[in-house]
């Protein structure tokens, strides 16, 4: 009998959802717009400022993991849940929250990857870092590269160790986010 996702250990579901790149899939952006719409037919405009894909889906080109990210920012904190609530009713898990930022997923099954996967990250209007991050690699592709270089020498390693990969890559990220900021003042 399996076992509910809710049910299992972060060591069981590291297991079962293994970190993975791939090359870069020109499908990513119309999982993207599908994926938009449907946010957009469930969720009132009036609890939505803004919805994005970030990550590295949204660099043309990269390897990245084949899973596609969100960002819905929200207009005020209430929305948060609002917004939350929506869309578990509609099929979305909770992976994560906290005051100010929720994290959900889709595609994520008690037989591992479905065929397409989106991480959603709702926060409140303006916290969006990674919107300076994947402009700024989209912009400059030397960079962007060398973010592809990271991922792939630190795939193999933490295959089954999300939270060491993301942080792994913490450094680069926040170098770049700095620069973009100083960059694209008042951009976003």
């Amino acid at each position: 009998m399996n076992r509910k996702l809710e049910e299992m250990s972060l060591k069981e579901l590291w297991q079962l959802f293994p970190i993975f790149l791939v090359k870069y899939n020109k499908a990513w952006i119309q999982w993207y717009e599908e994926e938009r719409k449907s946010i957009l037919s469930i969720v009132p405009n009036k609890n939505i400022r803004r919805i994005s894909h970030i990550g590295s889906t949204a660099i043309s080109g990269i390897w990245a993991k084949n899973i596609v990210d969100i960002l819905v920012e929200v207009r005020n904190k209430e929305d948060l849940n609002i917004v939350k609530n929506i869309l578990i009713d509609n099929g979305w898990l909770c992976m994560n929250m906290s005051e100010t930022r929720i994290i959900l997923n889709k595609g994520y099954t008690e037989q591992g990857f479905a065929e397409k996967v989106f991480h959603l990250h709702i926060r409140i209007a303006g916290d969006n870092a990674e919107l300076y991050f994947r402009d700024y690699l989209k912009e400059h592709s030397e960079t962007a590269k060398e973010y592809e270089i990271l991922k792939l020498s630190l795939w193999k390693e933490f295959e089954h160790d999300r939270d060491g990969y993301t942080n792994a890559k913490t450094d680069f990220i926040n170098k770049y986010t700095n620069l973009a900021k100083s960059e694209y003042v008042g951009k976003y």
